[in-house]
């Protein structure tokens, strides 16, 4: 008995060791195998044509059965305007898994020895050569700036705080509070500081906000805030009500409609939905740019990974958070996909797609026909630029 006690622990040892390296040695193999030119057993070209008529066109999952592609399909709102790989073409939900495809732990081999020839590692682009990734590299990579300091500046001065309804034509806006602590540890988030800008990262309102609850902490550290900078500041409710009206562009707040209509459109990163009738695009929640766990990236992530260049060092400033989100917003709507008449699967046109009274048809269908008539399940800000 002792002698099988023994023994049996290095036989589970050598499992658990070879389970542990398995995805290494699979990573080996398929390199080894592309190298030499032999087919890999990963390689998509040696597929049976069984496993290719399961497979999905957009992220190549494979099922075992076409009722299985088809409740797939009918989940994953797989559409033209998700981020796709510029090399093998593969449709990934967000710009993160794109970059763990060409760049991650275990990355496609053939994209991640292309992205690294002439990939941009900002807008995750595939160039047609090196002299044409620097010139592009030039133009994706923001910078900071030198006008932060100098908006502080100013804004402690206390200009800037008359917003009208006429004295911008801007269609979108981008929106950035500081807070302060307030309750018996200072822990309670009190808005007192407030800053919008324009499409153009020209400041159309910026001021100082009067809280409704005493202040407990001014957060010197990152807001840069003194007791006498909110001492004559404009109250809280005066400011909602101010930009709330500037938002409305003199529509009633009861007539706002979702898409379209004279309101403007407002950006931002992280927003309290108090203004939910108005039409807001929050980075934070733009699946595009949410992490693979489908959860938000902070801010000064995203302008780090997306823009090129860090934001928030020291004492933070609401105009460099407006311009970093406004920055990111135009560079998702400037994304050109795919043209179609009806994007979204909330679309009346588009709600029998994938019904199950047409499991059959569906069935039948070749996985390409069915990429073709699958739609988004969130409005992709490219077609703000339509719109």
């Amino acid at each position: 008995m002792h002698c099988l006690k023994r023994n049996s622990s290095p036989t589970a040892n050598i499992n658990t060791f070879t389970c542990s390296i398995l995805p290494q040695v699979l990573q080996i193999l398929t390199r080894v195998s592309e190298s030499l030119g032999i087919p890999s057993i990963m390689d998509n070209r040696y597929e049976s044509s069984e496993s290719l008529r399961n497979k999905c066109a957009a992220c190549y999952r494979q099922f075992n059965k076409m009722e299985h592609l088809v409740e797939h399909m009918r989940t994953s709102y797989h559409s033209v305007h998700e981020p796709m790989c510029g090399i093998c073409k593969k449709h990934c939900r967000s710009f993160e898994s794109l970059r763990e495809h060409l760049i991650g732990p275990l990355p496609k081999v053939e994209c991640e020895r292309i992205f690294k020839e002439r990939g941009c590692d900002l807008c995750l682009t595939i160039l047609s050569s090196r002299n044409a990734l620097y010139v592009h590299r030039e133009k994706c990579q923001f910078s900071r700036g030198n006008n932060i300091g100098l908006t502080y500046r100013m804004a402690n001065l206390g200009i800037q705080d008359d917003l009208k309804i006429d004295n911008n034509r801007a269609k979108v806006v981008s929106l950035a509070c500081k807070m302060v602590g307030g309750g018996s540890d200072g822990s309670l988030d009190l808005c007192a500081r407030v800053c919008l800008i324009d499409e153009y990262e020209k400041i159309i309102f910026h001021t100082y906000v009067k809280p409704n609850l005493p202040v407990t902490n001014y957060r010197y550290e990152t807001t840069g805030m003194r007791p006498e900078f909110l001492r004559d500041a404009l109250p809280l409710r005066q400011v909602q009500k101010k930009i709330q009206d500037y938002l409305c562009n003199g529509e009633p707040i009861w007539q706002i409609r979702s898409r379209g209509g004279k309101a403007r459109i407002l950006v931002g990163h992280g927003l309290d939905h108090d203004l939910k009738s108005l039409e807001v695009e929050d980075t934070a929640k733009y699946p595009s740019l949410m992490k693979t766990s489908k959860l938000s990236n902070s801010l000064k992530y995203l302008t780090k990974a997306y823009l090129g260049y860090d934001i928030q060092i020291g004492i933070q400033d609401p105009y460099e958070d407006c311009v970093a989100t406004m920055r990111l917003y135009m560079r998702m709507r400037s994304l050109r996909h795919e043209v179609e008449d009806y994007p979204l699967a909330s679309d009346p046109q588009n709600r029998n797609n994938f019904a199950a009274w047409r499991q059959s048809e569906l069935e039948k269908m070749a996985p390409e026909k069915m990429l073709d008539i699958s739609r988004s399940d969130y409005y992709c800000w490219c077609l703000d630029s339509s719109s």
